[in-house]
């Protein structure tokens, strides 16, 4: 694989970027009524999305390792992963998203445009040539079926 940083380290850093944008930029602000509250469904969502991908892993009994994929055992192609072949870090999108919201700077939409380019780049492409060399036309055919996001 090209990364050698965890995506929970890329989105922390993502997130204190966003921080230092919404500190230090002073254009850009806004808030509407219920933002908070709007942010955190959105943030229970996207834990939601996360406990429900881990899962699917651990019944597989097949790793969730994003560093490892090499010791994936099982393709998973059911229940949410029927919808996404990355739910994981659809999770994490919409985390970001929640935290926004929270901080409420228009400007950090940029960041999160950047962090969608990083890590289909530098996390998803590597993992798909990966599961491809294990999975071979198993994994080609739920790639044609399953939207790479959602």
């Amino acid at each position: 694989m090209k990364l050698k940083i965890p995506p929970a380290v890329q989105t922390l850093i993502f997130a204190a970027l966003m921080w230092l944008v919404d500190h230090y930029l002073l254009i850009g602000n806004f808030s509407f009524s219920h933002q908070k509250t709007l942010a955190k469904l959105i943030l229970v969502m996207g834990a939601f999305i996360a406990v429900i991908a881990v899962m699917q892993f651990i019944i597989t009994k097949t790793t969730s390792d994003p560093m490892q994929p090499l010791k994936a055992k099982h393709l998973v192609t059911n229940g949410i992963y029927s919808y996404s072949r990355n739910p994981m870090y659809l999770a994490i999108l919409v985390v970001l998203i929640a935290w926004i919201l929270a901080l409420g700077n228009f400007f950090n939409v940029i960041i999160l445009g950047f962090f969608i380019w990083y890590i289909t780049e530098f996390q998803i492409k590597p993992e798909e040539d990966t599961l491809t060399k294990l999975f071979a036309e198993k994994y080609v055919d739920y790639c044609k079926n399953v939207r790479r996001w959602i």
